[in-house]
């Protein structure tokens, strides 16, 4: 007997505001950094802001795991053939890789003849992305995901083995990273290519600020697992339980984390918490699943979704955001001087970037439900002069 259809997947308040959290602590981070003066940068404002700059990128992977769900089980719902699905998630992360060559190859142009070359090959935000997309895809489609035809305890038994498969890939990157930074390097290879390894560039040593695929592309997997957990059986059921553990599951991977850390056990070389640890890493996966349950539970009982959500509005079109905003805070087109501005002026700035975006990105929104009702309409003509 078959099982009887999953209800449609609804859109995710609480995932679309934790995005559009990383869209606001993007923002306010690259405008400051951007704009302030050095006296300001002295100031506990600007340490603040700067620390705060650690999570949009944490942020945005962990999603793009989570929204990989989401969208491959919208497929499945619909019995899309598995190949189509594949062809879809990849295409989607050769797409968003494009797009990170294409604003680099924009910053380089606008940036010229100030710009070096070699910023052409740097690996941003976009490009781990796009590469997290497609190894995703390629590990979705060695898991083999059942049809929905098939009986819900098989599905179940899938669901489980691809959480597992996708934790254990987490982890194997996570623990590849250290070496891969310090005595292992794969020195062997031209340094635009080592980079997506180890976020080398053009230094003698890995860059923490760059994005590389070891430990970047970890994240993606945790949000693909994450994603698995909460559309589950269980978690459809009991979704205020199953954040509930999520959140719990945070707490335990921080003390772990501290645990590890703090004992004299050490199996690599070269050690750096801060940077490349594995235990950096189960410190910042357990920061996202608290986050993940608290911005669950401000959208279910507090007052995120009453009324129009900036936050929201910002995580439905985080990429456009997140192109749009560069060129005025850190290009040719910066609204203010950079590196001369007093934190009042930044600020005012920063309002401004703020609306402004937050404008573009409504007319986006928009935009896209007029092009979609526009085509519903004429689907509907079509169909009545053909009856």
């Amino acid at each position: 007997m078959s099982a009887t259809p999953a209800a449609p997947f609804p859109r995710l308040a609480y995932i679309d505001w934790m995005r559009g959290l990383a869209c606001v602590a993007m923002i306010q981070a690259h405008c400051y950094d951007s704009w302030l003066n050095t006296e300001a940068r002295k100031t506990v404002l600007y340490r603040w802001s700067q620390e705060l700059s650690t999570l949009p990128a944490l942020i945005f992977l962990f999603l793009c795991g989570v929204s990989f769900v989401l969208v491959t089980e919208r497929l499945r719902q619909q019995k899309r053939p598995s190949t189509e699905i594949f062809k879809t998630a990849l295409l989607r992360g050769a797409e968003i890789f494009g797009f990170g060559l294409l604003l680099r190859v924009q910053e380089f142009v606008l940036g010229y003849p100030k710009s070096p070359w070699t910023d052409l090959f740097r690996v941003d935000v976009l490009n781990i992305l796009g590469a997290s997309l497609i190894l995703m895809a390629l590990f979705w489609r060695l898991t083999t995901a059942p049809s929905l035809i098939s009986a819900r305890q098989a599905d179940q038994r899938w669901r489980n083995r691809t959480i597992s498969l996708a934790l254990l890939a987490a982890a194997a990157i996570a623990v590849a990273t250290p070496p891969l930074w310090t005595t292992h390097r794969l020195r062997f290879l031209p340094w635009m290519l080592e980079s997506y390894i180890n976020g080398v560039h053009i230094y003698d040593a890995p860059q923490p600020w760059l994005f590389a695929i070891f430990p970047w592309c970890a994240f993606a997997f945790v949000g693909l697992a994450f994603g698995l957990f909460i559309l589950s059986n269980f978690a459809r059921r009991r979704e205020v339980l199953a954040l509930a553990i999520a959140g719990g599951i945070g707490v335990v991977a921080c003390a772990l984390s501290l645990w590890w850390d703090y004992s004299r056990t050490r199996i690599y070389a070269v050690y750096d918490y801060w940077h490349s640890s594995p235990n950096f890493f189960l410190m910042r996966c357990g920061i996202l699943l608290i986050l993940a349950f608290a911005i669950f539970a401000w959208c279910r009982w507090g007052w995120a979704t009453k009324g129009f959500s900036p936050f929201i509005q910002f995580g439905k079109t985080s990429l456009l955001v997140y192109w749009a905003h560069i060129e005025f805070v850190y290009g040719r087109l910066s609204m203010l001087p950079k590196g001369r501005s007093s934190i009042p002026l930044a600020t005012l700035g920063m309002v401004v970037i703020f609306a402004a975006m937050l404008g573009i990105s409504i007319w986006r929104t928009r935009a896209r439900t007029r092009a979609s009702a526009r085509l519903k309409t004429a689907t509907t003509q079509s169909l009545s002069e053909a009856m």
